[in-house]
């Protein structure tokens, strides 16, 4: 841990979204095992990942936004709604152009700009949008630390980390058994499966780069990608995980998401 903390905060958000990179592999690596899960478990575990993106966007992401805007001099409320629509904003704009596709559907509801592209790339891509708010997150974090804030620790930059670290292993399986329920072979399932959280060590290096240049934007940009993190929530792993209509169950599962992100942070 001494070693760890010694570390340059664009290192330690690295490491950290190396660790969420590979729990999503290790939850793609169960297509070895396995290639059929009932899709009640899918679903629920899809409502387990929103709930914990949720409470992150909120315990670690906007309200430190909200504390450290309280030092300025425009309105308090000024830099979390900006960088909170703002991240929105970037992330709708980002799902109408790239060409994506989620899991269960039919190749008629291809979001995007058109494109050839095959359909195992498509179910990547889609995943992959998600991730990359959840990358930009835990790097902002550990770049927040680097500040010396009091409203932002390292112990609860971990907790983040760990969070989105623990959702991403249902988010790993979401993607692969599926694949192969389509006819693709183990490996590649797996091969795609891990693909979509190898943008996360990309993003947290560019959130924790963008923070330590400049310093003022970091109520922004906390609240951007809490923005952000909201914005894929409601509009993709929610409607996901009850279009098939069994609502209670993923509800219950995001609910203990929710709670197990939160005691996370506050027990740091």
């Amino acid at each position: 841990m001494d070693i760890f903390v010694s570390l340059s905060p664009v290192l330690q958000a690295f490491i950290a979204t190396l660790f969420t990179w590979a729990i999503t592999a290790v939850g793609a690596s169960t297509v070895f095992m396995t290639h059929r899960v009932s899709s009640r478990f899918l679903n629920a575990m899809l409502g387990f990942a929103s709930g914990v993106m949720v409470a992150a966007a909120y315990w670690s992401l906007l309200a430190p936004s909200v504390e450290l805007s309280r030092d300025r001099e425009l309105p308090v409320w000024f830099p979390p709604v900006v960088g909170f629509l703002l991240g929105g904003a970037v992330l709708w704009l980002i799902d109408r152009l790239l060409p994506h596709l989620h899991l269960g559907f039919p190749d008629a509801d291809i979001e995007g700009i058109p494109t050839s592209w095959k359909r195992s790339t498509l179910l990547m891509l889609a995943v992959t949008l998600h991730n990359i708010p959840e990358g930009l997150a835990v790097g902002v974090s550990f770049g927040a630390v680097a500040a010396a804030l009091s409203h932002v620790s390292l112990a609860s930059a971990i907790a983040l980390a760990l969070g989105i670290g623990i959702q991403n292993f249902p988010e790993g399986m979401a993607i692969s058994l599926p694949l192969r329920r389509e006819g693709m072979s183990m490996s590649r399932s797996f091969w795609f499966g891990q693909l979509s959280g190898m943008v996360e060590p990309l993003a947290g290096l560019f959130g924790a780069a963008a923070v330590l240049q400049i310093t003022a934007v970091l109520p922004y940009a906390m609240s951007f990608a809490a923005g952000a993190m909201f914005y894929v929530v409601i509009e993709e792993l929610i409607p996901e995980c009850q279009r098939e209509g069994n609502t209670n169950l993923p509800t219950l599962a995001a609910m203990l998401g929710f709670v197990l992100m939160m005691i996370l942070e506050l027990w740091t």
